[in-house]
């Protein structure tokens, strides 16, 4: 029997799309402020918002709009730059991940290889865990990378969820299962490191079940999938019904009270 859950299981809602769609147009349509409005109301338990060195999609003026329009949590994604870091301790979101970032890529690929730069990163973390930041470590579920990042004081670390979901839209089902089980066994020893897990990357109605069910994860970070759900459903919608997905794989595994 598997043991109980740790505490609810939190969505955080990226509204980077959002973003990305105003800025093809060039103009001030669809407004990610309304989009983290929308998100609150339907159940979202924080805002993730990603400021890429090359402002592809958020801009500046979106953080601290997004922060002075909601009272949950803001959760800025960020590389490991000086001018980020400086951005972050100016604006002290509730939580900062630290995620990699190429220019070349058409979104964050892959995780943060910590284990090769952990004096940087433990430098680089300390004055946002000083500012009062949550901060966590976007990592694969690998090992090495979360002995790393629980080495350099990371208090939190996101799984890579995306060559499990990758696995599963291609229907690559021995790949799946198995990229499934590293999560729960990578779940389980950042846990027993004192490390909390959250996880996200590529998640949908159809793989996000297996995720929440792991006892160990707290939150699930989905924004890309809800953003076009929203197209056809409405975000609100979108939101609800893997608010519903979230709570029910929780039940399901742990009991009617685990949500």
């Amino acid at each position: 029997m598997p043991h109980p859950p740790l505490g609810r299981l939190r969505l955080g809602v990226n509204i980077d799309h959002v973003a990305t769609i105003r800025n093809a147009r060039g103009g001030a349509t669809p407004e990610p402020v309304r989009a983290a409005r929308i998100a609150e109301a339907a159940g979202a338990d924080g805002i993730t918002a990603h400021l890429r060195e090359d402002r592809r999609h958020i801009m500046d003026a979106d953080i601290e709009a997004i922060m002075a329009a909601i009272d949950i949590p803001l959760n800025f994604e960020m590389a490991a730059t000086d001018e980020m870091q400086a951005i972050a301790l100016r604006h002290k979101p509730h939580a900062v991940c630290i995620v990699p970032e190429k220019r070349e890529e058409r979104t964050t690929e892959g995780g943060l290889e910590v284990a090769r730069e952990e004096n940087r990163l433990a430098h680089f973390i300390a004055p946002l865990r000083d500012a009062g930041c949550r901060v966590s470590i976007f990592i694969a579920a690998d090992k090495p990378q979360i002995e790393a990042a629980a080495r350099i004081g990371a208090p939190v670390i996101e799984l890579h969820t995306g060559a499990y979901c990758d696995a599963h839209a291609e229907n690559r089902i021995a790949d799946r299962d198995t990229e499934l089980e590293r999560l729960r066994e990578m779940a389980t020893f950042a846990h027993e490191l004192g490390l909390e897990v959250h996880a996200g990357h590529g998640l949908t109605y159809d793989t996000a079940s297996p995720v929440a069910a792991l006892p160990e994860v707290m939150e699930l970070n989905i924004g890309h999938f809800l953003i076009g759900e929203a197209i056809f459903s409405g975000l609100d919608s979108a939101i609800r019904r893997m608010r519903e997905i979230m709570d029910r794989a929780r039940r399901d595994a742990f009991g009617t009270g685990a949500a």
